[in-house]
């Protein structure tokens, strides 16, 4: 008899000594609230655990969270190269490397004695990691950089694929997609309520409050069911505190993000039509407001909420090293990445980040939104 889903969640955790989540390209608060909690959930059980995507930093609005931890930006020796010499036929005076072009060339000295090329082995060890837990991810190419730079990792290695979109393509080892979700914490409840319900302690309860109430928006996005509501209600018997999430995810905003809001909406540009706006950002900006990056992270829903006929809006930025992003929100039926297919997006259906190589913002700007209008008015 096959083993219900959390049931072979826990038994993929149990058998794990060093597991890594992974989130997506763009993830949302929805999704690092729920890689939290799943990370506290393993240090429960004496394992410890890395949290890695491609952007390499957790929003400060979760700061207020005790379960709050540093996420990296890439893997960190994953694995090592081990290169075995047999000291038979040769005795070592020094080693020396040097870093050729694209290769790293080790001479071995022989004191006494001459090697051949068969006294050497070369092997790679197994990797760090020995299972990988994606949540919120609907396929491995939604991870970005990460998906190509580490391909047989993710081939090689068990992976545990937690989502709620029906548009998860199912890769997993084992895949947690529950398609009456509305967030993937909430969805991270459920496992851990069906495994054990001591597990959601107010700690838990709490940061999984703020990956729903942030992904629909205090609970006011027309997918809200029933069942979410009844999960909220749960969490909050538990001891989440609601009164503190809404304050760190609505009411607290530093004056040098409020600085950067104004300036992207003071540009606001729209196609009410096709349901489009948009917004430049530029790195004067960011020094004039005292902002940085961070404060990105809600211009969107400011857009969205001061144009509620939007179905798709883009927000373009410069990085301090002179590129440009665009960062592009598709509601359904709508679909990002398809949108901005030829950009080369990464990200999901509801967030895309478009690559934009060798231009200037109000280039990209032109290039961009002309393409997304004639695609929105078809």
């Amino acid at each position: 008899m096959s083993l219900a889903l959390h049931q072979q969640f826990n038994e993929a955790l149990s058998r794990a000594k060093r597991p890594v989540i992974v989130l997506k390209a763009v993830p949302t608060i929805d999704d690092f609230a729920a890689a939290f909690s799943v990370r506290a959930f393993l240090f429960k059980m004496d394992t410890p655990c890395d949290i890695v995507t491609q952007g390499g930093r957790a929003p400060d609005a979760l700061k207020f969270l005790p379960t709050f931890t540093d996420v990296r930006g890439d893997f960190q020796n994953i694995n090592a190269l081990t290169i075995r010499v047999n000291v038979d036929h040769a005795k070592v005076d020094g080693l020396s490397y040097v870093v050729e072009g694209r290769d790293l060339v080790i001479t071995v000295t022989p004191k006494t004695g001459a090697w051949k090329n068969n006294d050497v082995r070369v092997a790679c060890n197994d990797y760090r990691y020995d299972l990988v837990i994606v949540i919120g991810a609907p396929d491995r190419a939604s991870l970005g950089a990460l998906s190509t730079n580490y391909a047989d990792f993710f081939l090689r290695t068990p992976t545990i694929a937690i989502d709620y979109g029906p548009e998860n393509e199912h890769f997993g080892t084992v895949n947690i997609v529950d398609l009456t979700a509305t967030s993937v914490s909430e969805v991270c409840f459920d496992i851990f309520n069906r495994l054990d319900p001591s597990l959601v302690n107010e700690t838990t309860a709490t940061t999984l409050l703020a990956g729903m109430m942030s992904k629909t928006k205090g609970f006011r996005t027309p997918n809200v069911t029933p069942k979410t509501l009844e999960v909220a209600q749960k969490l909050m018997e538990k001891g989440g505190k609601r009164e503190e999430v809404v304050e760190h995810l609505y009411r607290t905003r530093s004056v040098e993000t409020l600085r950067l809001w104004g300036r992207a909406l003071a540009r606001l540009k729209s196609e009410e039509s096709i349901g489009l706006v948009w917004t430049l950002v530029t790195r004067q900006d960011f020094i004039t407001a005292g902002a940085t990056d961070e404060a990105l992270r809600d211009v969107v829903d400011e857009l969205l909420s001061t144009s509620p006929h939007a179905k798709v809006a883009i927000v373009f930025s410069e990085t301090t090293d002179g590129r440009v992003t665009a960062r592009l929100h598709a509601t359904r039926p709508f679909d990002a990445l398809a949108i901005g297919a030829p950009f080369r997006p990464t990200g999901t259906r509801e967030v895309a980040l478009l690559s934009l190589h060798d231009t200037d913002i109000v280039a990209a700007e032109k290039a961009v939104v002309t393409h997304v209008k004639e695609k929105l008015s078809h």
